[in-house]
């Protein structure tokens, strides 16, 4: 924890929105710093918190996301958008592929259970932005299925430590109607996760 504010950064794998979710992070008062997916692991900072960006088309799916096997070896919550999250599904045993239909605009998702701590305040359904080419079409072991949609499955995902968070669509753009509850969720997940088991 950095001045007392939570350090949370954003790993940019190229994606076109990075800076969105830097800005959002600002807006609700984290440290927050846009690095590289090269960055080496011994060059972060302490973190509280990471977020994997979307990237260009394919990068989910051949791996080529710099370091970020080796974020994923950290203990800290972690939140993977777009390419970030297909990257995580392939990681922990899951798989993306090809969409059959890729999705570019709005779009209705549909939680499950809730959706988990990442969605609490949201309603059940709502309007989220896409834009992807790919998609995560088998569930890692160990993680849950949180939001679906018509065309894709897996909208978003957590694994059961609840730790571990995929979306497929873009909650740092405007168009998606609770994305700035998401990033504020994530960044009580991160404050809960500092504070232990115990809260406190």
């Amino acid at each position: 924890m950095s001045d007392g504010r939570l350090v949370i950064d954003v790993i940019d794998n190229g994606g076109q929105w990075t800076h969105r979710e830097w800005r959002m992070l600002r807006y609700l008062g984290v440290d927050t710093k846009i690095l590289p997916n090269n960055t080496t692991v011994e060059n972060l900072r302490e973190l509280d918190g990471l977020i994997l960006s979307g990237g260009a088309a394919r990068v989910g799916l051949t791996g080529e996301l710099g370091n970020c096997a080796e974020y994923l070896e950290l203990n800290i919550p972690i939140l993977g958008i777009c390419a970030g999250h297909q990257f995580m599904a392939g990681f922990y045993g899951g798989q993306a592929r090809e969409a059959p239909a890729p999705e570019f605009g709005a779009a209705t998702i549909n939680l499950i259970d809730g959706g988990g701590p990442l969605f609490a305040g949201t309603p059940d359904t709502q309007t989220v932005w896409e834009s992807h080419n790919d998609e995560v079409v088998i569930l890692p072991d160990g993680f849950v299925i949180t939001a679906s949609s018509n065309s894709c499955e897996i909208q978003a995902m957590e694994n059961e430590k609840q730790d571990r968070f995929g979306l497929q669509f873009h909650p740092e753009v405007n168009d998606s109607e609770y994305g700035e509850k998401i990033f504020e969720n994530f960044v009580k997940i991160c404050e809960r996760a500092l504070k232990g088991p115990s809260g406190q």
